[in-house]
């Protein structure tokens, strides 16, 4: 009788093992992370990497109980490489999900690959507006932002400081056309005129053929301008004696690029989600330590990868630390909501984008260290000027009203006020 007990009691156990198995913590997690670490955009790529590796090793490499192998593949940020390392991380690696790209052409791109082969794609750079609007890949999650979500609010403040005419110079691809396309739907919504948009090549780096196409009628020039383009056009730009105030993307005077660049860049203001001249704790901690870890100041690529890193480590301890639950985790990533980002608050509003602050920057020279972060005597530095929170990528659009019109593009929308 004792022998049969003992038998029922270890066939109950070993059936409360198999119930239980599923749910209990992987001892590996697997992660793809893609980023260009040749090429021109090559410093971008460094800085991405170096953000998501930052809160790896402030957590010994860990996701509570989970151990992660982190595997890293160099894009060259061309669209076509990152199709062929997302599918070898993929196939080869069998990665739970996969981490970066930079342009938004890649970002498409890769959500193409991410449904085909029904492994995750997180979107931390690629910003492409119709990944969570018209046609959102279904196995893809973002944590970054919109092309055009900066553009709106922008453009709002571009109308309120008196600004009635500008010039558009934005770069030959998907980013800039969406970026622009939205400053320009809502500048010309308050009454504003577009009354010139030129489309620059992608990686220019001589402005000589576009300048003389500017109008010094104007009343402003909003930019969108990225990797080396960004250093180029405000120097050639005040070079050729043009004095008209700038505004522009993120991309165009962030924080990383700001000790490549001179008196051409004071007085550049520029909206994005993120800025190292945030004065909060939490920000300050983040800049003090990536300074620390990598002698240069923390960007935006930096921070929307460390905070993707936090954002994965809270969604796995939603779904028991399971990656293999790709549909547990992709419903769980759209529930957290993160109160202590470097950037904000953030959390995913309708159709899977990323709610964020905007924060209005503007180019100064500083007279000394400010707060202990690295920033030199005299340098140039961001000052926020002006907050929008809780900005969602349909701006003050509903959903229904934004989504009637094509996604922005090199000919939406139609430029009625160009001369």
């Amino acid at each position: 009788m004792k022998k049969r007990i003992i038998a029922f009691v270890a066939t109950i156990g070993m059936a409360l093992a198999l119930i239980v198995a599923p749910a209990q913590a992987a001892k590996e997690i697997r992660i793809g992370f893609i980023a260009p670490m040749t090429g021109i955009f090559a410093q971008i790529g460094k800085d991405m990497t170096n953000g998501f590796k930052m809160y790896l090793e402030q957590n010994k490499g860990m996701m509570g109980p989970v151990k992660v192998k982190f595997i890293h593949e160099d894009s060259t940020g061309k669209p076509s490489v990152n199709r062929q390392k997302a599918i070898k991380l993929i196939k080869r690696d069998k990665v739970h999900f996969f981490v970066g790209g930079l342009l938004a052409s890649t970002g498409y791109a890769l959500g193409a690959v991410a449904d085909r082969y029904k492994t995750l794609y997180i979107s931390p750079v690629p910003a492409g507006d119709d990944m969570t609007q018209r046609r959102a890949p279904k196995y893809f999650v973002r944590s970054g932002f919109t092309s055009s979500q900066g553009a709106h609010p922008l453009a709002d403040y571009a109308y309120d400081k008196g600004y009635r005419r500008i010039v558009a110079v934005g770069q030959d691809y998907a980013f800039g056309y969406e970026y622009i396309g939205g400053f320009q739907r809502q500048f010309e919504k308050r009454g504003g005129k577009i009354i010139k948009k030129i489309w620059v090549k992608l990686g220019t780096k001589d402005f000589g053929p576009y300048l003389p196409q500017i109008s010094k009628t104007a009343d402003a020039v909003v930019v969108l301008a990225v990797g080396p383009s960004s250093l180029a056009f405000p120097k050639q730009y005040r070079a050729a004696g043009f004095k008209l105030p700038l505004l522009g993307g993120i991309t165009a005077a962030d924080e990383f690029t700001l000790p490549s660049m001179g008196d051409e860049a004071i007085g550049y203001v520029t909206a994005g989600q993120y800025s190292a001249a945030l004065n909060t704790d939490k920000n300050n901690a983040f800049v003090k330590e990536y300074q620390s870890r990598y002698g240069k100041m923390a960007s935006y690529y930096s921070e929307t990868t460390y905070t993707t890193a936090m954002w994965i480590h809270k969604t796995l301890e939603k779904i028991k630390w399971n990656p293999d639950d790709t549909k547990g985790f992709i419903r769980e990533f759209k529930n957290v909501r993160i109160t202590d980002a470097p950037r904000g608050p953030l959390y995913i509003g309708s159709h899977g984008n990323v709610v964020q602050n905007i924060y209005i920057r503007e180019v100064v020279r500083v007279p000394g260290d400010r707060l202990g972060l690295g920033v030199k005597t005299n340098s140039l530095w961001n000052k926020v000027i002006k907050t929008y929170p809780a900005v969602s990528q349909f701006y003050k659009f509903s959903p229904e009203e934004f989504l009637k019109q094509p996604v922005y593009s090199k000919s939406f929308p139609g430029c009625k006020f160009c001369e």
